[in-house]
């Protein structure tokens, strides 16, 4: 086979339906677009245009504000914490930072705030953490399991 032989199967592309050449041609006259109106003519886009009637994006309340500036964190619980290290991906012997938890799988790569630690599972083992963010339940787990957590001195005053 040669690059000059390269054929589209048969029926890939649909023949191209002349409009608008003859009521004979079953597509004449009106060319399949109706019969007179704004519609009928070119260059017409009525995006959420409901017919005059009240449209749908503004009979529905606007609830809230999302401050342009949020901070997304990314969410980590201790349960899936303790198996990591039951299972070997982490070393408890070290200080586990957001870098050691990303290389280890349990926090997605496209957040860019952080990681928070939150308090659903348990600990069983000493561990020192190092994270953006933690739950006040989530501290005292740990350090109850004899851990610590080190937050940024930012995350702490604010």
């Amino acid at each position: 086979m040669k690059l000059n032989e390269l054929r589209d199967n048969e029926g890939a592309r649909p023949k191209f339906r002349r409009v608008g050449r003859g009521i004979g041609s079953g597509k004449g006259k009106t060319a399949g677009r109706g019969v007179k109106g704004q519609k009928a003519r070119t260059g017409v886009a009525l995006n959420g245009f409901e017919g005059g009637q009240l449209p749908i994006y503004r009979r529905l309340p606007k609830r809230g504000f999302k401050p342009l500036d949020r901070r997304e964190y990314s969410p980590l619980n201790l349960g899936r914490l303790d198996a990591a290290i039951e299972a070997g991906r982490l070393d408890p012997s070290k200080p586990i930072d957001e870098a050691a938890l990303r290389a280890a799988g349990l926090v997605r790569k496209g957040r860019v705030a952080g990681v928070r630690l939150l308090a659903t599972g348990a600990i069983t083992r000493p561990v020192r953490l190092v994270v953006s963010g933690a739950s006040a339940a989530a501290i005292a787990a740990v350090e109850q399991a004899g851990g610590s957590v080190t937050l940024p001195a930012a995350a702490a005053e604010g």
